[in-house]
């Protein structure tokens, strides 16, 4: 297998033949023979070669060919053989989202997709697509491709090599037809990694029986009047988390005191709202509006967690595959809840730092320590994940606790975490390595690396 980067240029000639520098043929160990195979996403075209003695790796394509294989531009590519006649270019990164109809063309995520594309643009192709942009009967995608000066343009383009989902609506991808389409993709052999969001729920069931178990809070899925009334009396404090929600919207702290009562703590509109109870009936009939149940909610034991000013610390753990198929930590954000907020949330009034500034305050001389034991722990759990996933998965977000005895605890995990923590100053140096992460673990699925997979 012989990977190498290349310069393709068009060529005026009218025969079906492809011109290659010497050098470019030697890198790619290509066979001696009159014809070769090129190949980009789904396209491919049979034609004859020849040799130019020239130095550097150039490829010069005539335009009958260019036009069979939807080439989206000329200039540098990677290339790849494994056979001696087979040329792989690209590779063709399609990123699978929701195409906005007005002002940017993604919409909020607009300026995430861009960002994404620098990342390996010089040598790959990327673009974005909703799933009506698919012509499955040509095997093309009318994708959404980004211009040097930063302007957008519309393309017809072979089917991916490999497809990063960042489908934003948790609604639109619990439809049969969007599990269809997606299904489509992994029948041709297509990666498609990060399938869709997680419900709460799903981590709990996932890590249930795993070593990794130990580090998530007991929890109950939409836990009775009797189960709440249970893991207050134990924990003393428990939060109330919507099944599929994100941001800290819908959550609720609940605390029991023997003395005063019970408390329910929740964000409404801008501001926090703090609640007592004498009697847990009357709680109840705050959360139920007299349902019974908290359906779409799971009930999750409260943890003591270290604190700075009174404040609840906990982090933003984002995880990337890489080139390898290994997890890392490609950053970490430290969250200092708001004053009487629920959650850590910076929209709810909660403040960003590094790690490092927290940790140190903390644990001192011991900071260093203590961080590297839960970048192990978050390992772990992404690898516990995804061994008991049935979907390929190449990023996570994991918000993780310290309590007052130094023991780790995972609370959420996200299959398509956010990027906020990078906004911190400190912070985007690992941003770009995110996005990097991600190029890169994109080559590891396509099969566009210089090795063979062990």
């Amino acid at each position: 297998m012989s990977l190498t980067t290349c310069t393709i240029h068009v060529t005026q000639r009218q025969e079906r033949v492809i011109y290659m520098t010497s050098e470019l043929a030697r890198t790619l160990k290509l066979a001696k023979t009159k014809s070769v195979s090129l190949h980009l996403g789904s396209k491919s075209a049979s034609t004859g070669f020849k040799l130019l003695k020239k130095s550097g790796n150039h490829l010069y394509v005539p335009m009958s060919i260019i036009s069979q294989l939807r080439l989206p531009r000329l200039g540098t590519s990677l290339a790849l053989c494994n056979n001696g006649k087979d040329i792989r270019l690209g590779p063709l990164i399609g990123i699978l989202t929701t195409i906005s109809s007005t002002g940017a063309p993604f919409g909020q995520r607009t300026e995430f997709i861009r960002q994404f594309m620098k990342a390996g643009s010089d040598r790959s192709y990327y673009f974005a697509f909703s799933p009506r942009d698919v012509n499955w009967s040509q095997e093309t995608v009318n994708g959404t491709f980004q211009r040097k000066d930063g302007s957008w343009f519309k393309k017809i383009v072979p089917l991916p090599d490999v497809i990063y989902n960042r489908l934003p609506s948790r609604k639109s991808e619990k439809q049969p037809s969007m599990n269809a389409f997606k299904q489509r993709f992994v029948k041709r052999g297509t990666p498609l990694f990060n399938w869709a969001f997680f419900e709460k729920w799903d981590i709990y069931n996932l890590l249930e029986g795993t070593d990794e178990f130990k580090y998530v809070p007991e929890s109950q899925l939409n836990p009775s009047a009797a189960q709440i009334k249970e893991m207050l009396d134990k924990h003393k404090f428990i939060y109330l988390k919507p099944t599929a929600g994100s941001l800290g919207i819908g959550i609720y702290r609940l605390t029991y005191n023997p003395k005063r009562g019970y408390y329910a703590r929740y964000r409404q509109g801008d501001k926090n709202v703090l609640l007592r109870f004498s009697k847990f009936e009357a709680l109840m009939a705050l959360l139920t509006r007299n349902r019974g149940r908290l359906n779409h909610y799971v009930a999750q034991q409260g943890i003591r967690l270290i604190e700075i000013d009174n404040c609840p610390i906990d982090f933003r753990f984002h995880l990337t595959k890489n080139i390898n198929n290994q997890w890392v930590v490609a950053g970490i954000g430290a969250k200092k809840a708001g004053k009487g907020s629920v959650t850590t949330h910076v929209r709810n009034g909660g403040q960003l730092f590094t790690p490092e500034q927290v940790l140190k305050q903390i644990f001192g001389s011991r900071s260093g320590q203590v961080l590297n034991s839960a970048k192990e722990t978050a390992i772990k759990l992404a690898e516990a994940i995804e061994q008991k996933s049935l979907h390929t998965l190449g990023e996570l977000g994991f918000d993780i606790g310290i309590d007052q005895n130094e023991r780790i605890w995972m609370f959420e995990a996200n299959s398509k975490p956010g990027r906020s923590i990078f906004k911190h100053p400190a912070l985007k140096g690992e941003g770009k390595a995110a996005l990097q992460y991600i190029y890169d673990y994109c080559l590891y699925l396509s099969r566009f690396r210089a090795r063979r997979d062990t």
